[in-house]
């Protein structure tokens, strides 16, 4: 099955994809961008996990701004690897206009690559780095909700960001948006048993949405069981679209103003 097949012919164009990994694609970026752009998706935010990727997470960017931004922080996963070094390129990498936040950060205790201890100081050190250069956050959370919660608090009215591939609970949902956060919503609102995300969705007002792919992982429904790509993004707004029941045309618009609005840096 094509993508093109599986779309509707009036589908609009300009939708964003505001969380991806391009330097994790296997094929070459501008392929990437160029089947992304034929299915309507123009704008896209790469992200900067691990100090090794920084380099081609900024050369992609600077390649392609404004078309690409990105993001650049020390993953949960990794941040035994956090250091006032690393903390440094950041900070100095920040002055290019292509970096409009920090980020991905957070916490992740399913995993627990870092220790529990080491990714809540982390993640305290970048949240203090994104309010001093006044750029937002990428958020990454699972199976810690209230410390994200609590961390995400002592930043109230200095930070904002967005819930990255947001599938957690109603609670940690109202706690975001209390505290100025968007909620950014990936492939899996559309896979069969996420009902229970679907029903939170419902409920976040869409001048707080925002549509990511996380490619190359995640692929929305029809596309699961392959590797994500930016083009898939479609899908995932598409069902946004039906569980908020707005016109995709008019969702459009408004993802695209959340976008300028929480990344003013961004300019395009």
């Amino acid at each position: 099955m094509t993508l093109s097949a599986t779309l509707p012919v009036t589908l609009p164009a300009t939708l964003i994809d505001a969380h991806t990994h391009l330097e994790m694609l296997e094929d070459n970026t501008d392929t990437v961008l160029s089947e992304a752009n034929a299915e309507g998706v123009s704008h896209f935010i790469t992200i900067g996990c691990h100090p090794n990727d920084f380099d081609r997470v900024c050369s992609i960017s600077k390649a392609r701004y404004p078309m690409v931004a990105a993001t650049l922080g020390v993953h949960p996963h990794e941040a035994k690897f956090y250091t006032d070094e690393i903390e440094e390129i950041i900070r100095k990498s920040s002055l290019e206009p292509f970096i409009i936040g920090v980020g991905e950060i957070g916490l992740d205790y399913f995993y627990n690559h870092s220790e529990p201890q080491v990714q809540r100081d982390a993640f305290h050190k970048q949240m203090a780095l994104a309010a001093d250069l006044k750029l937002p956050v990428e958020i990454h959370t699972r199976d810690a909700e209230d410390d994200t919660i609590a961390e995400l608090t002592k930043w109230r009215g200095k930070v904002t960001g967005m819930m990255h591939c947001f599938s957690g609970t109603e609670k940690l949902a109202k706690a975001a948006l209390d505290l100025g956060f968007y909620i950014s919503l990936s492939g899996v609102i559309t896979f069969k048993n996420a009902q229970p995300l679907r029903d939170v969705v419902k409920n976040v007002p869409a001048d707080r949405l925002l549509v990511e792919t996380d490619a190359p992982f995640l692929a929305p429904v029809p596309m699961r069981g392959k590797k994500n790509r930016p083009a898939y993004v479609t899908h995932t707004a598409l069902k946004l679209a039906e569980i908020k029941g707005i016109p995709i045309d008019e969702l459009r618009s408004q993802l695209q103003k959340n976008v300028r609005t929480l990344f003013p840096k961004w300019k395009f």
